[in-house]
């Protein structure tokens, strides 16, 4: 017998029954967007010590949840470990959007740094970019240097003679004066501290030489002429100091390092928590209060979409391996 020839018509039932299953889609999706959320108070996690712009990235992050939704954000330092402890901490939370991780660039740069990570970047969802800030190359006043061709050419008559501090190794600061190393064929010897004020406090007593350190932490130093700023690390002049030069302007051309701060979540926080609370952010980075704020301890709002933010992630962890892997930098 030959087959039954088929009409192309989905069966009755079988229609009857897709029509019911998108139908519970439908309900389910409403039913998760109008899920009450947040039902307690947010545990933001910062894997650094306080103080520095992720703490202020942080404290906005507190105050969007008080404003937004009416509940306590509850900022909790876990420094160790280079931003691996609290990191990990955030990154095995329960994924339903009551624990939120704020860092900077140590997410992209972990990656390339530890050989073993108890965590990987995907285990996290990148919420929201919150703001970006330039770092500053600034010198003890002892150094007697103006420019950054006075300070390259000083280094490289005296190749290991000068110490630079870094808030860490394999830190933002260490990296950025890796990279600048390596686009100046200089050298000095790195000294590494546990975070932003240990580091700019041995620098401005005199302990070590220079340091490129994010701006937030270093404007009040250069304002009082404790410290000397030679430029900034930017694509474009850091509003704050208009009259000084990029690094790339002063010299060194194509060089780039900015910092920039974002909220993660879980990997398995549910879709509509995360555009949810990446809706409130960038909310939150138009209100004039919050962004002024923002905008005078050294920060530059930076609002981008889940999807846009993710694409980041991934761009600035594939350079980030590249810096590290031409330095040789490792975690200590």
């Amino acid at each position: 017998m030959s087959p039954k020839k088929t009409t192309g018509r989905i069966p009755a039932v079988s229609a009857a029954a897709l029509a019911t299953a998108a139908l519970l889609t439908a309900a389910g999706t409403t039913r998760a967007a109008d899920a009450p959320y947040p039902t307690r108070p947010i545990r933001i996690i910062v894997p650094f010590a306080p103080g520095g712009g992720n703490d202020i990235a942080a404290r906005f992050v507190a105050q969007m949840f008080q404003d937004s939704f009416g509940q306590q954000g509850l900022v909790d330092n876990r420094p160790g470990a280079g931003s691996t402890l609290g990191t990990a901490i955030a990154a095995q939370a329960v994924p339903d959007g009551h624990t939120i991780l704020v860092t900077h660039n140590a997410m992209a740069i972990n990656e390339s740094l530890y050989a073993k990570l108890p965590y990987s970047v995907r285990d996290f969802a990148h919420v929201a970019l919150i703001a970006e800030t330039t770092n500053v190359l600034v010198v003890h006043p002892s150094m007697n240097v103006k420019s950054v061709k006075e300070l390259i050419a000083m280094l490289r008559a005296k190749k290991g003679a000068f110490n630079y501090a870094s808030t860490g190794a394999g830190g933002t600061s260490h990296l950025a004066a890796e990279y600048f190393k390596q686009m100046t064929g200089t050298d000095m010897v790195h000294v590494p501290y546990k975070g932003t004020g240990p580091a700019l406090s041995d620098l401005v007593g005199g302990s070590t030489q220079f340091m490129i350190s994010a701006a937030p932490g270093t404007l009040g130093f250069i304002k009082g002429a404790r410290l000397t700023a030679l430029a900034t690390t930017g694509v474009k002049r850091w509003a704050q100091l208009p009259d000084l030069p990029t690094l790339s302007e002063a010299g060194v051309a194509g060089y780039q390092f900015d910092t920039w701060y974002g909220a993660h979540a879980p990997a398995k926080t549910p879709r509509y928590i995360v555009n949810r609370l990446n809706a409130e952010i960038n909310k939150s980075l138009q209100v004039p209060a919050l962004r002024a704020r923002l905008v005078d301890s050294g920060l530059d709002p930076s609002p981008l979409s889940p999807e846009a933010f993710t694409t980041f992630v991934r761009s600035e962890t594939e350079r980030m391996r590249k810096i590290i892997q031409a330095s040789g930098a490792k975690a200590e």
